[in-house]
């Protein structure tokens, strides 16, 4: 009987010391963690990606280098931390050598490409848009979040900084038309029915048009109204079928058969959220309008951080999601499906669906009747 308690306790120390190591490797990947976002968007300036996909096959060390102008050994040490992550792959040249080719990730950093998340990215990992994690605490602390984490780091909101700094709202414009292009892909792909007899669609919110370009190009009877403030929407290059309007959702939405919200309400409280839905109500027919909301949907238990996602690894996204609206906004959240039907009754919306498509987001379909 002794021995076996001296196993088991042996067995438990075990258990304990390597539960201590493994707590000390992710420790130490989250001291660290800010490396693969670093190094990632070192990638995306260098170009290298880029390279690789004009050429077909393995591209030596010394051919990358003097294609991109860059130090051989700092280039070599780059590659092997990324490919340490899956993002590149070495393989053998038709000569022997050690060469590096594409993978489906790397593609993504591509700068132009079909499905590039570069410009979201090199958005997120920019000097502006990391300054206010380093205040999340202060916001924290502040019990009735008067001290937002971006006004704290740049004495004005992100928007009114978006409105003063031409090259950040490019960049941000950037990165929401990045997501424009896959999450409209989802949409075409998982659930078109959705702009049937749908004749005009404002996108309130659309930046630089790219959702409403691709939905008119996909259903070329839609006539499209790109809906957002006056500084994004002068900028905004034409479009077949699109016209950019400027104003402010808080205080009027332009008349159309469907409302659009992709990445919008995210940003604001309930009580903000539920300002812009009811103009976004006001604008439609109230007899078979409707408003389309592109949003992802966060589940009440942490096995299923995003509901309906077919990606287990998108799971942690709306957690992350969450955090990236407490520090760059200063009353935005995700939400439930309980917190989403809560904001679309108080707008006035007696019905809504919800239906899961390949991407970040989900659609929601609210009905005024």
């Amino acid at each position: 009987m002794e021995k076996q308690t001296n196993g088991k306790t042996r067995t438990n120390d075990e258990e304990k010391i390597q539960e201590s190591h493994e707590a000390q490797a992710n420790m130490w990947k989250f001291v660290f963690g800010f490396t693969e976002m670093a190094v990632i968007k070192c990638a995306i300036e260098l170009g290298i990606a880029d390279f690789l996909e004009k050429n077909q096959e393995p591209i030596s060390l010394n051919q990358l280098s003097i294609a991109l102008g860059c130090c051989s050994s700092s280039l070599y040490r780059i590659l092997r931390f990324l490919i340490n992550s899956g993002i590149f792959k070495e393989t053998s040249t038709k000569s022997g050598k050690s060469g590096y080719v594409q993978t489906p990730l790397s593609r993504l950093l591509i700068k132009e490409g079909e499905n590039s998340m570069a410009a979201f990215l090199l958005f997120e990992s920019s000097p502006v848009m990391l300054a206010p994690w380093h205040n999340l605490s202060a916001r924290i602390s502040s019990k009735d979040n008067s001290t937002p984490a971006f006004e704290a780091a740049h004495g004005k909101d992100v928007w009114k900084y978006a409105e003063a700094d031409p090259k950040h709202s490019n960049l941000l414009n950037n990165a929401m038309a990045c997501d424009a292009r896959i999450a409209v892909s989802a949409i075409i792909d998982g659930c078109p029915e959705i702009f049937k007899g749908v004749n005009t669609v404002v996108d309130v919110g659309g930046g630089d048009g790219t959702t409403l370009r691709l939905l008119v190009e996909a259903f070329p009877w839609i006539n499209g109204i790109n809906f957002d403030l006056p500084h994004v929407a002068s900028v905004a290059p034409h479009a077949i079928g699109v016209v950019h309007v400027g104003g402010d959702m808080f205080n009027y939405v332009p008349k159309a058969d469907a409302a659009f919200l992709m990445w919008v309400l995210h940003d604001w409280s309930d009580e903000e959220c539920i300002q812009i839905l009811t103009k976004c109500r006001e604008a439609i027919p109230q007899d078979n309008g409707k408003v389309i909301i592109l949003e992802a949907i966060i589940g009440e238990k942490e096995e299923n951080i995003i509901r309906g996602s077919n990606n287990k690894k998108l799971k942690d996204v709306g957690l992350m999601l969450d955090m990236v609206m407490m520090a760059h906004t200063s009353n935005g959240k995700e939400r439930t499906t309980n917190e989403w039907a809560y904001v679309l009754n108080e707008a006035g919306f007696n019905r809504h669906t919800i239906s899961h498509i390949n991407a970040v987001q989900s659609v929601i379909q609210a009905y005024p009747s």
